[in-house]
């Protein structure tokens, strides 16, 4: 008999920026249905509560530590939080249903390798 994944945790990172054409009320109502959403699945389990980032931050790299993000406006990270499902396909189905999709924020799912980072092993971080 197949046993399903246990649940696991994936990363949502919401992106981009608001339609342009969209006025402020309608902005405004899909925030409202974004919440009642959320607040549904965190009441659910299934979304672990997450955050909007400020605008400000700092890039840290080896030679300093300066103002940014710096970043395109297609691509700042606005806000994150968890989802809590079987599969990446399941975390994508759900995260699909956010109702601020339709208007121009774009939504990153990542699984989270809980695995310890080593020099030898192929990650993000390998370079090409």
């Amino acid at each position: 008999m197949n046993q399903p994944n246990p649940p696991s945790d994936y990363l949502i990172l919401s992106r981009g920026q608001w339609d342009k054409n969209a006025s402020h009320d309608e902005i405004q109502g899909v925030i409202d249905r974004f919440y009642a959403w959320y607040d549904r699945l965190v009441s659910e389990g299934r979304i672990a509560p997450g955050h909007r980032l400020a605008r400000e931050g700092k890039v840290v790299s080896r030679q300093a530590a300066t103002d940014g993000p710096f970043a395109e406006a297609k691509e700042v990270v606005g806000g994150y939080w968890f989802i809590r499902a079987n599969s990446l396909e399941e975390a994508t189905r759900i995260t699909a249903e956010n109702p601020c999709l339709a208007y121009g924020l774009v939504c990153e799912v990542r699984p989270l390798d809980l695995t310890r980072a080593s020099a030898l092993a192929l990650t993000n971080e390998t370079p090409t």
